[in-house]
């Protein structure tokens, strides 16, 4: 019997229109753009999640997820994991990587019928090392939009791009993700990306990656449902009925000037997928239900914020010390620019576990950093941190940074 929980999270990354989210629905059977403006714009704004089970046919050996398999074999279960969708557009890299802090592995989707790298293919892959993401399985889609010649030349390019990358001897599935051709040989290659050993001894750390109200209106008020929070448990374990603190929590603005206030709330129900937990541990997608109204979850209220148990997580800052690694160039950028060093009053857009906060900076010594924040995070020592530079009117990646 498998885990009641997902043991390994697959971020799905890639270059806006390269096929992520219809790769993803042919997996998982789920559509995740499922909010009216990403419907409208065809594009992943905001971070889906789809569980999978991923089952073995016992007569042909075939990886699927139905119970049945295409040969007529039924199938067993192997392995229960669960997939995070992550915008490919430019203008969202920060969801990005916001998606890349909560995953362990990841599907970098090539189309192609275009040439690679494109910028964000590769503007993703440096998110992917500078995360820290080291399992990944690169999916060469649209095979079935080219000629053989083209199909070849692609694989080329891919193996010239990835070559002293992380992604260096990452194996490459040819695939159609419209036709759901070679579905198996990527389920297949999923069970092969080893099992994290999970923390269940320390403080539980809980990533806010979504945030929701799951009442319909006209409900009435006696018949409400707590806030829901979406995310990720990276360590620890939660339990239903625990009292929890959400940090930095909700954002008051007044006079022009934005506070921001810790919840504490207590933990209702505890969701994985469909099944309903008593007791959670690290790993795939959590949610947690609440006590918290329902109006300070909606919308995405808390995403960025970080959940643990009263009393227990370290304290909200205002200002960040940052071990810094830069890269030769800008990622993303039309023409080569070089990364220069990075100066005291810059502005540098930070990216840490799920949060999002701007640092003006303060302090410069050789390689580390110091900053000030514009919104408030809970800083958690030795978290990755990507860093981008407004580049023409588009926050570029120009390195990370690993917490002091």
């Amino acid at each position: 019997m498998i885990t009641k929980q997902p043991v390994l999270n697959v971020g799905m990354v890639g270059h806006i229109d390269h096929g992520k989210t219809t790769l993803l629905y042919q997996l998982s059977g789920k559509w995740t753009d499922t909010h009216s403006e990403e419907l409208k714009r065809g594009i992943t704004i905001k971070l889906g999640y789809a569980d999978v089970v991923i089952r073995k046919c016992k007569e042909c050996n075939s990886y699927t997820r139905e119970k049945t398999c295409k040969c007529g074999g039924q199938s067993e279960e192997i392995e229960y994991i669960s997939f995070v969708d992550v915008p490919g557009h430019e203008m969202l890299m920060a969801t990005m990587l916001s998606g890349a802090a909560i995953i362990d592995a990841a599907l970098l989707v090539i189309a192609a019928n275009e040439p690679c790298p494109k910028p964000q293919t590769k503007e993703h892959l440096i998110a992917l090392q500078a995360k820290g993401i080291k399992n990944i399985i690169i999916i060469q889609n649209k095979v079935d939009l080219v000629d053989k010649a083209r199909a070849m030349k692609s694989y080329l390019e891919i193996k010239e791009f990835v070559k002293g990358t992380v992604a260096e001897n990452a194996p490459i599935i040819p695939i159609s993700a419209r036709q759901g051709v070679n579905l198996d040989l990527i389920y297949e290659e999923i069970t092969k990306i080893p099992l994290q050993k999970r923390d269940e001894k320390s403080e539980p750390i809980f990533f806010v990656a979504r945030s929701f109200d799951i009442n319909k209106p006209g409900t009435e008020i006696k018949d409400l449902s707590g806030g829901i929070l979406g995310g990720i448990l990276k360590e620890g374990t939660l339990e239903v009925g625990d009292e929890i603190e959400i940090k930095p929590g909700m954002s008051v603005k007044k006079h022009d000037k934005t506070t921001y206030t810790p919840l504490t709330t207590k933990i209702i129900s505890l969701y994985s997928g469909s099944s309903n937990l008593d007791k959670a541990e690290p790993s795939g997608s959590l949610a947690l239900q609440t006590e918290l109204d329902p109006l300070l979850t909606k919308s995405d209220n808390l995403v960025g914020c970080v959940v643990g148990l009263k009393g227990k997580l370290p304290d909200v800052s205002y200002t960040l010390k940052l071990k810094t690694t830069l890269f030769k160039e800008i990622l993303g950028a039309e023409k080569e620019t070089a990364v220069t060093p990075i100066k005291v009053n810059e502005p540098i857009l930070l990216s840490i576990n799920t949060s999002i906060s701007v640092g003006m900076v303060t302090k410069v010594k050789n390689n580390e950093v110091e900053l000030a924040l514009k919104i408030p995070l809970v800083a958690i020592k030795g978290s990755k941190v990507g860093m981008a530079r407004n580049l023409v009117g588009h926050w570029r990646l120009i390195g990370w940074g690993e917490a002091l």
